[in-house]
Parts: structure tokens; sequence; C-alpha cells
């Protein structure tokens, strides 16, 4: 069965704290009517630190979609090589044996993928199958789980590549003053994740069931307006609250496999905000400690979007605290209101 392996994590130099992002907001919003309740906001993200790939001047600064667009090719080709060369090596793979590469990103768009210039800058197969995925946010890190756990199904054996590079720093918009713009200048940090899924062999969690599931008319909840100026984030009020009825996918999917969610060992989700996760504990009966390592990447990062699974499960895998046969569920969250839900055992051949 196919194995998520050790995941590699890369994040940018430049750095704002949660400090920096407040004083940043009164200084440039000082007449803005909800001023308060934007700072509160930000306050209570639980952020402490975003890492970001060019220094705060230069993201409040808007040069256009065509500069954004070439900041985003060059900063994927600087930085992405050596995420991968990382995550294959703790796969112990070769490019040669990658069989697809799933990549992922809703923070800018590139014709052909990145996939293309990956598979000759990096020595993969001309014949390697590419996934680009690019519309579904925060939650496409679950599904490029998915679709691999579906590809190594499909095709034993095979090993995936999944790739998510998120640069939530070229989607600021000046002109943006809702509170919802606000409070999303002070939660997004930049980031890129790469791991491999093995079909054969491996260290990680052994991947056994998916499922996906869409809150029916919340399509508007999380959104790009796209314009001349890029992408337009809109986030909707009642976005915060939508684990209660994504909660009962979540149980829905482990009784699928025989499985009871509230009493699984791991539990690797996405971070949207600190409420996400409280209200995931209480609604799926499960202390508050099982979302700490996505409770440390939104602290350390921030909500670095699709890359958040992955950096939530490499945490995991350095605390060393999974054992053989643990049973877990990892999810994204995002647009659509979309889940994306995985369960897998942990397999350690070592052990």
């Amino acid at each position: 069965m196919a194995v998520l392996c050790k995941p590699a994590i890369a994040v940018p130099e430049h750095v704002i704290t949660n400090e920096e992002t407040l004083e940043l907001a009164r200084r440039l919003h000082r007449d803005h009517p909800q001023l308060d309740l934007a700072l509160r906001l930000i306050k209570n993200t639980g952020v402490r630190k975003r890492h970001l790939i060019q220094p705060i001047d230069m993201v409040l600064k808007h040069p256009g979609l065509d500069e954004r667009s070439a900041v985003f090719e060059s900063e994927s080709r600087a930085r992405v090589p050596e995420v991968v060369v990382r995550a294959l090596a703790q796969a112990q793979v070769e490019p040669s044996q990658i069989d697809l590469i799933v990549y992922v990103s809703c923070t800018g768009f590139m014709m052909p993928s990145l996939t293309a210039w990956l598979i000759n800058k990096l020595g993969f197969r001309p014949e390697t199958r590419q996934l680009p995925i690019a519309q579904l946010g925060c939650a496409a890190g679950g599904a490029a789980v998915n679709r691999a756990h579906d590809f190594c199904s499909a095709y034993p054996g095979a090993n995936v590549l999944i790739v998510a590079c998120e640069f939530c720093s070229l989607c600021y918009q000046p002109t943006d003053l809702g509170v919802g713009s606000l409070l999303s200048n002070g939660l997004f940090g930049d980031g890129i994740a790469a791991a491999v899924v093995r079909g054969e062999g491996g260290t990680g969690i052994r991947l056994e069931r998916n499922g996906s599931y869409l809150i029916p008319h919340t399509e508007e909840w999380i959104s790009y307006a796209v314009r001349s100026t890029g992408f337009h984030f809109q986030l909707d009020r009642r976005v915060p609250g939508t684990m209660e009825p994504l909660s009962p996918a979540l149980r829905a999917v482990a009784e699928q496999h025989q499985w009871d969610v509230g009493m699984l060992d791991f539990y690797i989700v996405h971070a949207g905000g600190p409420r996400i996760l409280d209200d995931l504990s209480r609604f799926l009966e499960v202390p508050p400690e099982a979302f700490r390592f996505s409770r440390a990447t939104l602290t350390e990062y921030g909500n670095i979007a699709s890359a958040v699974v992955l950096d939530a499960l490499g945490r995991m895998f350095d605390e060393k605290s999974a054992l053989n046969g643990h049973q877990g569920l990892l999810a994204g969250f995002g647009p659509g209101i979309t889940a994306e839900m995985s369960l897998g055992t942990w397999a350690s051949p070592d052990s």
C-alpha cells in the first residue's frame, strides 16, 4: 500500500512578527472605522511570525500582475528544487523512480506548470505524468495526498511526488480594506513543502482510505475575485464556523473504515486559524493537544495554505511519537467549502 513519507519544508528568509504586523496595520489604516476589530482579530490568530519571499516594504508595493507573476515564477524556480531534492532523499527514491508529480499552488499561475520545468531540471523521466492543481486553495494539500493515493492504487508500485508552493504575500492587495482582508494580511505566510508517496516500502503514513466533502451552497465563502490587479482574496465571516458541518463528514469517513474519529492516535489537519482547531477538538471530542502539530505550524509560519498539512506532518515525524500501527487522520480544508480527508496507519519497517 502507498506510504506518505517524511515531507521536506522550506520557508523564506524574510520574517514579520505579529507585533510588527499590528504596528503596520495601525500605521497604514489609522482612520479605518473597524481598525480595533481588525487588530483584535489579528492578535487572536495565534500567529507569532510569518516568513515572506520579499522584504515587507516590497510586499506592500503593488507593481502589477505582470511583475508579480514574474516574481512567482522566478522565486518558484529558485526555491522549489532544493525542497524536492530533500523530499526524494528522505523517501529514499531517485527522480527516475517518480511516476507522477502533483503540484499545488493557489497563489500564482504558470503555464506550462512548474512540473514541466522540474522534469527537465531535476532529471525526472520524460514519461513522468503531471497533475497541477490550482483552484482548491488550502484544501489542495489534502487533495494532493488523495490523488497520489488514488494513483498508487491504480498503478501498484508507482511513486508520486507532491509539491506545494505557496507565496501568499504576492496576493496582498493594498486597496482591499474589508475586515476579512485586513485579517488575512496578518494570517497568511509563504512556504514550500514536498513529499513522496511510495507505492512500496517507506516509513510514514500507510494511506488506506480517502474522501471528499463539500458543504452545499458555500462556494462564495472563500474565493478569489480575479481582476487586472491579480487575486483578491474574499473571506466570508461564516468561515470560522465551518468545522461544525464538516465534523460529521470526518466522522463518517472514519466510520466507513470502522474507525472512531475521536479515538485516533494522530491528527494532521489544515490550520486555517485557531478556531478551526478549537472547534475540531470540541466536535470530534479529542483533546486540544491532538492538534499540536497544526497549531505549531500556525504559530511559527502562519497559514501557508496548501503546505500546512505537509508541514504539520513533518513536525510529527520530528517528534518521533508515532508508533507502528498507530491510526490517524489527515485533512485539508478550503474553498467550496471543501474537505479532503485521508485515513492511514503509521508504518515503520524498522520497528
